[in-house]
């Protein structure tokens, strides 16, 4: 009588605990046994179409379940992504900032510097011995090469060519403001640089061909004058500025025509390879007609081309390594310029990408700083 009492209280608890356990999970329920080990009857089980029922309502709303946290994670994670995405083009922006006063003190820097060359070459040229009385100097380069009257208008035909392509080229990049105070620095500093060793070394002309201007001596108004013209002319022999002699050490059209090509190569795309080619070429040769040309020394070129591809690349270390700005070991830190880097590259927390503006974004750019410009001279 007890086993048979049993065996009817597990037959009312079965379907309860079935349609619990099916609402609640998906899960398959095996079949209850009785208290004496042996499957319960038949008629105390739950019918299989309402089991089928409840467990496939049960899977539907778990599948449900399931897609909306899915889409609740995905909305989240595409938030989060776009959230780094903006703070990441926040810091870079931050990283990178314009500063375009410091550009405007370079520029002042390096034409300070192009007009104190005009004013030494100036007083340098009424230094120059006669050629009667010093002769132009043995060069191997002159002894195995003979004088080609037309090379030296090819160096500055070259060399305007490659000065127009990296102005254009300026023009059109994005951080112009960085790059460009990193070229008005460049430029001055090497400027200077020729000062120096043009004054404290005069060598006579290279070549009986040279015709160099009468001496002035004590004329303060004609040095006047031809300091003006030489600047005018931007100490051109193509435009007829050029008649002083004297500016032998180093060689400033070696000094742009190097710096030019060196610009254009660190800024351009890796892609446009044959554009790099194509001025490297018009920079080598441009060099090489000013020694067929016998308007320079050899001397006067390979220093030239030393300066100004040690400070260049000297520059460009410190800035792209930021590691050797403040550490106590880098010697590339001990050159008196080191002050001015500092000064000019302070706020340039990152390497410099090549990204170039399309046209009608450098207008709406330029529109923008004339329209704050003009707003701030009205307040």
């Amino acid at each position: 009588m007890a086993a048979s009492e049993l065996i009817e209280e597990e037959a009312v608890r079965i379907p309860v605990e079935a349609n619990v356990t099916s609402s609640s999970s998906p899960t398959r329920t095996h079949p209850q046994r009785a208290g004496n080990g042996n499957p319960a009857r038949h008629a105390s089980t739950p019918s299989p179409p309402a089991g089928d029922r409840d467990g496939t309502d049960g899977r539907e709303r778990g599948g449900l379940c399931g897609l909306r946290l899915i889409e609740s994670l995905n909305s989240k994670l595409k938030r989060r992504c776009d959230y780094e995405k903006i703070c990441a083009k926040g810091e870079r922006a931050d990283s990178l900032p314009n500063e375009w006063w410091k550009t405007g003190v370079a520029f002042l820097y390096a034409f300070f510097n192009l007009v104190f060359t005009t004013v030494v070459i100036t007083i340098v040229h009424e230094r120059v011995p006669d050629k009667s009385v010093s002769p132009p100097l043995p060069d191997k380069f002159f002894d195995y090469v003979d004088r080609v009257p037309w090379a030296f208008t090819i160096t500055e035909t070259n060399g305007l060519i490659l000065v127009g392509l990296w102005l254009i080229q300026w023009l059109f990049l994005k951080h112009k403001a960085i790059v460009g105070r990193r070229c008005f620095f460049l430029i001055g500093t090497l400027y200077m640089y020729r000062c120096i060793t043009m004054y404290i070394t005069t060598l006579p002309v290279p070549g009986e061909h040279m015709v160099c201007a009468p001496k002035l001596y004590n004329d303060s108004t004609g040095k006047i004058w031809r300091i003006l013209r030489l600047i005018s002319g931007g100490g051109l022999s193509l435009t007829g500025s050029h008649l002083m002699c004297g500016d032998f050490l180093y060689s400033g059209h070696t000094v742009m025509l190097t710096l030019s090509y060196l610009f254009i190569s660190e800024y351009s795309p890796r892609w446009m390879w044959w554009y790099r080619w194509f001025c490297w070429v018009l920079s080598a040769s441009g060099v090489i007609c000013i020694l067929v040309g016998h308007e320079h020394y050899s001397i006067d070129v390979v220093i030239a081309y030393y300066v100004t591809t040690r400070i260049f690349w000297w520059y460009h270390t410190m800035a792209n390594t930021h590691e050797l700005r403040g550490a106590p070991n880098s010697y590339l830190s001990r050159v008196w310029w080191n002050p001015v880097f500092r000064f000019l590259e302070r706020n340039v927390q990152t390497t410099v990408p090549v990204v170039f503006l399309s046209p009608r974004a450098l207008l709406s750019s330029c529109k923008e700083r004339y329209q704050t410009m003009g707003a701030e001279r009205d307040e």
